[in-house]
């Protein structure tokens, strides 16, 4: 059940809202069904790519380097 809290939506407006959250609704319940799941991100996108996994030496400008890889 869809109710309008606020505003008062033409039914142009109404039926496009309610089309858009249908098709989200048909395609979450095709990839359930296809047994695909959610996306996995892509390797550039991940922040742990950039991590150290040991820690900079102290030393003039480590700050900088506790970040970017080198």
């Amino acid at each position: 059940m869809i109710k309008v809290v606020r505003g008062n939506p033409t039914p142009e407006e109404l039926a496009a809202a309610l089309a858009v959250v249908q098709a989200r609704a048909a395609a979450t319940a095709a990839a359930a069904a296809s047994g695909l799941g959610p996306a996995v991100p892509e390797g550039w996108s991940d922040p742990s790519r950039i991590a150290r996994s040991a820690r900079p030496d102290p030393g003039p400008r480590a700050w900088a380097r506790s970040y970017w890889p080198a």
